[in-house]
Protein backbone atom coordinates (compact mmCIF):
# COMPACT_ATOMS: atom_id res chain seq x y z
CA UNK A 1 0.00 0.00 0.00
CA UNK A 2 1.45 3.21 -0.69
CA UNK A 3 1.79 6.19 1.20
CA UNK A 4 -1.45 7.96 -0.35
CA UNK A 5 -3.85 4.92 -0.10
CA UNK A 6 -2.71 4.65 3.50
CA UNK A 7 -3.33 8.26 4.13
CA UNK A 8 -7.18 7.80 2.18
CA UNK A 9 -8.00 4.68 3.88
CA UNK A 10 -7.13 6.19 7.44
CA UNK A 11 -9.20 9.30 6.34
CA UNK A 12 -12.16 7.09 5.62
CA UNK A 13 -11.60 4.79 9.03
CA UNK A 14 -11.01 7.42 11.37
CA UNK A 15 -14.53 9.69 9.60
CA UNK A 16 -15.86 5.83 10.19
CA UNK A 17 -15.31 5.25 13.90
CA UNK A 18 -16.56 8.56 15.52
CA UNK A 19 -18.39 10.61 13.20
CA UNK A 20 -17.26 13.53 10.43
CA UNK A 21 -15.17 15.27 13.24
CA UNK A 22 -13.08 12.32 13.87
CA UNK A 23 -10.82 13.81 10.76
CA UNK A 24 -10.17 17.00 12.66
CA UNK A 25 -9.64 15.45 16.32
CA UNK A 26 -6.32 15.91 16.85
CA UNK A 27 -3.55 17.79 18.89
CA UNK A 28 -1.05 20.10 17.36
CA UNK A 29 2.38 21.33 18.93
CA UNK A 30 5.20 22.93 17.76
CA UNK A 31 6.42 19.59 16.91
CA UNK A 32 4.35 16.92 16.21
CA UNK A 33 0.70 16.24 15.31
CA UNK A 34 -1.10 13.32 16.94
CA UNK A 35 -4.37 12.37 15.55
CA UNK A 36 -6.82 9.39 17.39
CA UNK A 37 -10.58 8.30 17.03
CA UNK A 38 -12.09 5.69 18.74
CA UNK A 39 -10.18 6.70 21.84
CA UNK A 40 -10.32 9.34 24.55
CA UNK A 41 -7.79 12.43 24.35
CA UNK A 42 -5.93 11.05 27.62
CA UNK A 43 -3.92 8.84 24.56
CA UNK A 44 -2.97 11.01 22.54
CA UNK A 45 -1.60 13.49 25.47
CA UNK A 46 0.28 10.77 26.56
CA UNK A 47 2.14 10.66 22.91
CA UNK A 48 2.60 14.36 23.37
CA UNK A 49 4.70 13.95 26.30
CA UNK A 50 6.50 11.30 25.28
CA UNK A 51 7.54 12.37 22.08
CA UNK A 52 10.13 15.03 22.99
CA UNK A 53 12.14 12.79 25.40
CA UNK A 54 11.60 10.36 22.24
CA UNK A 55 13.02 12.70 19.63
CA UNK A 56 15.69 13.97 22.18
CA UNK A 57 17.03 10.60 22.51
CA UNK A 58 16.91 9.17 19.27
CA UNK A 59 18.61 12.34 18.22
CA UNK A 60 21.80 11.46 20.83
CA UNK A 61 21.66 7.90 18.89
CA UNK A 62 21.92 8.35 15.48
CA UNK A 63 24.17 11.75 15.96
CA UNK A 64 21.97 13.75 13.86
CA UNK A 65 19.39 16.98 14.31
CA UNK A 66 15.99 17.44 12.30
CA UNK A 67 13.10 19.46 12.22
CA UNK A 68 10.81 16.74 11.59
CA UNK A 69 7.37 17.11 12.42
CA UNK A 70 5.85 14.01 12.20
CA UNK A 71 2.13 12.94 12.35
CA UNK A 72 1.20 10.46 14.50
CA UNK A 73 -2.03 8.17 13.94
CA UNK A 74 -3.26 6.00 16.98
CA UNK A 75 -5.78 3.13 15.80
CA UNK A 76 -8.02 1.53 18.35
CA UNK A 77 -9.37 -0.82 16.13
CA UNK A 78 -7.10 -4.43 15.56
CA UNK A 79 -8.76 -5.34 12.16
CA UNK A 80 -8.05 -2.23 10.63
CA UNK A 81 -5.14 -1.76 11.62
CA UNK A 82 -4.10 -4.88 10.02
CA UNK A 83 -5.79 -4.00 6.73
CA UNK A 84 -3.50 -1.01 6.97
CA UNK A 85 -0.10 -3.03 7.98
CA UNK A 86 -0.65 -6.15 6.17
CA UNK A 87 0.45 -8.58 8.95
CA UNK A 88 -0.81 -9.17 12.17
CA UNK A 89 2.61 -9.41 13.53
CA UNK A 90 2.73 -5.44 12.95
CA UNK A 91 1.80 -3.41 16.18
CA UNK A 92 3.23 -0.25 14.38
CA UNK A 93 4.53 1.37 10.98
CA UNK A 94 6.05 4.33 9.40
CA UNK A 95 5.43 6.11 6.18
CA UNK A 96 8.43 7.60 4.90
CA UNK A 97 8.39 10.82 2.80
CA UNK A 98 5.19 11.49 4.33
CA UNK A 99 6.26 11.39 7.60
CA UNK A 100 3.71 9.42 9.36
CA UNK A 101 3.17 7.27 11.68
CA UNK A 102 0.38 4.82 12.39
CA UNK A 103 0.32 2.89 16.08
CA UNK A 104 -1.95 -0.03 17.02
CA UNK A 105 -2.94 1.79 20.35
CA UNK A 106 -5.00 -1.57 21.15
CA UNK A 107 -1.53 -3.56 21.59
CA UNK A 108 0.28 -0.88 23.60
CA UNK A 109 -1.68 -2.15 26.62
CA UNK A 110 -1.40 1.09 28.70
CA UNK A 111 1.86 0.88 29.09
CA UNK A 112 4.08 3.81 28.59
CA UNK A 113 7.45 1.90 28.05
CA UNK A 114 5.76 0.43 25.20
CA UNK A 115 4.40 2.72 23.89
CA UNK A 116 7.83 5.30 24.00
CA UNK A 117 9.96 2.41 22.37
CA UNK A 118 7.44 1.74 19.41
CA UNK A 119 7.47 5.58 18.55
CA UNK A 120 10.96 5.50 18.91
CA UNK A 121 11.13 2.95 16.85
CA UNK A 122 8.82 4.57 14.10
CA UNK A 123 10.28 8.01 14.23
CA UNK A 124 13.83 5.91 13.21
CA UNK A 125 12.52 4.58 9.90
CA UNK A 126 11.39 8.26 9.16
CA UNK A 127 14.70 9.97 10.06
CA UNK A 128 16.57 7.48 8.46
CA UNK A 129 15.02 7.65 4.99
CA UNK A 130 14.95 11.72 5.43
CA UNK A 131 18.44 11.13 5.52
CA UNK A 132 19.63 8.36 3.01
CA UNK A 133 17.66 7.91 0.00
CA UNK A 134 15.18 4.77 -0.40
CA UNK A 135 17.32 3.44 -3.31
CA UNK A 136 20.42 3.38 -1.08
CA UNK A 137 18.89 1.98 2.45
CA UNK A 138 18.63 -1.56 2.54
CA UNK A 139 15.89 -2.84 4.70
CA UNK A 140 18.03 -4.88 6.70
CA UNK A 141 20.39 -2.05 8.02
CA UNK A 142 17.33 0.14 8.16
CA UNK A 143 15.34 -1.87 10.63
CA UNK A 144 19.04 -3.29 12.20
CA UNK A 145 19.17 0.46 13.11
CA UNK A 146 15.69 0.81 14.86
CA UNK A 147 15.95 -2.02 16.79
CA UNK A 148 19.42 -1.24 18.31
CA UNK A 149 17.79 2.58 19.24
CA UNK A 150 15.35 0.41 21.40
CA UNK A 151 16.72 -2.62 22.34
CA UNK A 152 14.51 -5.05 20.24
CA UNK A 153 11.91 -5.08 17.42
CA UNK A 154 9.31 -2.99 18.84
CA UNK A 155 6.94 -2.59 15.94
CA UNK A 156 6.43 -6.49 15.83
CA UNK A 157 5.10 -9.29 18.44
CA UNK A 158 8.14 -11.34 19.73
CA UNK A 159 8.78 -15.29 19.03
CA UNK A 160 7.94 -15.96 23.07
CA UNK A 161 11.53 -15.82 23.89
CA UNK A 162 12.28 -18.65 20.95
CA UNK A 163 15.73 -17.47 19.47
CA UNK A 164 15.46 -18.32 15.67
CA UNK A 165 18.74 -16.90 14.87
CA UNK A 166 19.85 -20.12 17.15
CA UNK A 167 18.39 -22.52 14.72
CA UNK A 168 19.47 -20.87 11.94
CA UNK A 169 22.87 -20.30 12.93
CA UNK A 170 23.01 -24.43 13.91
CA UNK A 171 21.48 -25.40 10.65
CA UNK A 172 23.38 -22.57 8.28
CA UNK A 173 20.03 -21.43 7.21
CA UNK A 174 20.46 -17.70 7.41
CA UNK A 175 18.68 -15.46 5.47
CA UNK A 176 21.23 -13.33 3.25
CA UNK A 177 21.93 -9.71 3.42
CA UNK A 178 20.66 -9.80 -0.10
CA UNK A 179 17.30 -11.42 0.21
CA UNK A 180 16.72 -8.51 2.81
CA UNK A 181 17.67 -5.67 0.70
CA UNK A 182 14.22 -4.64 -0.66
CA UNK A 183 11.76 -6.63 1.72
CA UNK A 184 11.34 -9.07 4.51
CA UNK A 185 9.60 -12.44 4.09
CA UNK A 186 5.57 -12.04 5.02
CA UNK A 187 5.46 -15.60 6.47
CA UNK A 188 5.56 -15.52 10.14
CA UNK A 189 8.85 -17.13 11.04
CA UNK A 190 10.55 -15.77 7.91
CA UNK A 191 9.58 -12.42 9.23
CA UNK A 192 10.69 -12.82 12.69
CA UNK A 193 14.09 -14.51 11.51
CA UNK A 194 14.67 -11.49 9.69
CA UNK A 195 14.41 -9.22 12.31
CA UNK A 196 16.36 -10.86 14.03
CA UNK A 197 19.14 -11.03 11.84
CA UNK A 198 18.90 -7.53 11.18
CA UNK A 199 19.24 -6.35 14.64
CA UNK A 200 22.30 -8.91 15.20
CA UNK A 201 24.31 -7.59 12.04
CA UNK A 202 23.82 -4.16 13.26
CA UNK A 203 25.23 -5.04 16.83
CA UNK A 204 28.03 -6.98 15.43
CA UNK A 205 28.68 -4.06 13.39
CA UNK A 206 28.94 -1.95 17.14
CA UNK A 207 30.34 -4.42 19.18
CA UNK A 208 33.04 -4.69 16.35
CA UNK A 209 33.96 -1.45 15.09
CA UNK A 210 32.03 1.04 17.72
CA UNK A 211 29.30 3.82 17.42
CA UNK A 212 31.77 5.47 15.37
CA UNK A 213 31.43 2.33 12.84
CA UNK A 214 27.95 1.98 12.67
CA UNK A 215 27.61 6.25 12.05
CA UNK A 216 30.48 6.70 9.58
CA UNK A 217 28.46 4.02 7.25
CA UNK A 218 25.18 5.83 7.73
CA UNK A 219 27.78 9.51 7.24
CA UNK A 220 28.92 7.85 3.93
CA UNK A 221 25.40 6.90 2.78
CA UNK A 222 24.14 10.33 3.61
CA UNK A 223 26.67 11.73 1.39
CA UNK A 224 25.63 9.65 -1.64
CA UNK A 225 27.67 6.28 -1.32
CA UNK A 226 26.27 3.19 -1.43
CA UNK A 227 26.48 0.66 1.43
CA UNK A 228 29.00 -0.88 -0.38
CA UNK A 229 31.20 2.01 -0.28
CA UNK A 230 29.93 3.16 3.00
CA UNK A 231 30.98 -0.23 4.61
CA UNK A 232 34.55 0.14 3.06
CA UNK A 233 35.01 3.47 3.85
CA UNK A 234 33.95 3.11 7.58
CA UNK A 235 35.00 -0.63 8.15
CA UNK A 236 37.93 -1.28 5.43
CA UNK A 237 36.22 -4.42 4.67
CA UNK A 238 33.68 -5.50 1.64
CA UNK A 239 30.36 -5.75 2.52
CA UNK A 240 31.09 -9.70 1.76
CA UNK A 241 33.18 -10.19 4.03
CA UNK A 242 31.17 -8.18 6.93
CA UNK A 243 28.78 -10.71 6.25
CA UNK A 244 31.26 -13.35 6.73
CA UNK A 245 32.47 -12.64 10.02
CA UNK A 246 28.86 -12.22 10.86
CA UNK A 247 28.00 -15.37 10.71
CA UNK A 248 30.91 -16.76 11.83
CA UNK A 249 30.50 -15.22 15.56
CA UNK A 250 27.28 -16.54 15.37
CA UNK A 251 28.03 -20.20 14.74
CA UNK A 252 30.74 -19.79 17.09
CA UNK A 253 28.42 -19.25 20.01
CA UNK A 254 25.77 -21.62 19.12
CA UNK A 255 25.82 -24.85 19.75
CA UNK A 256 23.56 -27.31 20.53
CA UNK A 257 23.64 -27.79 24.42
CA UNK A 258 23.14 -24.32 25.29
CA UNK A 259 20.42 -23.72 22.82
CA UNK A 260 19.09 -27.32 24.83
CA UNK A 261 19.63 -25.15 27.71
CA UNK A 262 17.97 -22.01 26.52
CA UNK A 263 14.46 -24.42 24.78
CA UNK A 264 14.82 -26.43 28.28
CA UNK A 265 11.14 -26.46 28.75
CA UNK A 266 10.29 -27.23 24.97
CA UNK A 267 12.70 -29.82 25.28
CA UNK A 268 11.59 -31.52 28.69
CA UNK A 269 8.11 -31.49 26.47
CA UNK A 270 9.01 -33.30 23.37
CA UNK A 271 10.77 -35.83 25.78
CA UNK A 272 7.88 -36.44 27.74
CA UNK A 273 5.48 -36.76 24.83
CA UNK A 274 8.14 -39.24 23.29
CA UNK A 275 8.26 -41.29 26.51
CA UNK A 276 4.37 -41.39 26.09
CA UNK A 277 4.21 -42.16 22.82
CA UNK A 278 6.63 -45.04 23.57
CA UNK A 279 4.52 -46.07 26.45
CA UNK A 280 1.63 -46.05 24.12
CA UNK A 281 3.10 -48.44 21.33
CA UNK A 282 4.50 -51.17 24.41
CA UNK A 283 1.08 -51.13 25.71
CA UNK A 284 -0.70 -51.96 22.40
CA UNK A 285 1.86 -54.63 21.83
CA UNK A 286 1.71 -56.32 24.89
CA UNK A 287 -1.93 -56.37 24.96
CA UNK A 288 -1.84 -57.90 21.34
CA UNK A 289 0.47 -60.50 22.73
CA UNK A 290 -1.98 -61.36 25.85
CA UNK A 291 -4.76 -61.92 23.44
CA UNK A 292 -2.54 -63.73 21.18
CA UNK A 293 -1.85 -66.32 24.06
CA UNK A 294 -5.53 -66.67 24.95
CA UNK A 295 -6.52 -67.28 21.62
CA UNK A 296 -4.29 -70.07 20.85
CA UNK A 297 -6.11 -73.58 21.22
CA UNK A 298 -4.64 -76.15 24.34
CA UNK A 299 -2.66 -79.12 22.63
CA UNK A 300 -3.79 -82.08 24.96
CA UNK A 301 -2.36 -85.73 24.36
CA UNK A 302 -5.73 -88.40 24.82
CA UNK A 303 -4.93 -91.49 27.45
CA UNK A 304 -4.01 -93.32 24.71
CA UNK A 305 -1.41 -91.12 23.48
CA UNK A 306 -3.41 -89.79 20.03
Amino acid sequence: MTGRSILFTLAVFLGSCAGPSAATQALREEKVIVRFAGLNENAAREVLALYPLVRTSLMKDLGWSSDMRPEIVLVKDRAAFRKFSGSEHISAFAVSGKDLIVVDYSKMGGRPFTLETTLKHELCHLELHRHITDTRLPRWLDEGICQWVTGGAAEILTAGGRSLLTEAALSDRFIGMQRLTDDFPSDGKGMLLAYEESKSIVEFIIKTYGDAGLRGILGHMHRGDDLENAVLKSLSISLNELEKRWRASLSEKASWPAYLRDNLYEALFLFAALITVCGFFRAVKKRREYKDDEDEPDIREDDNGA
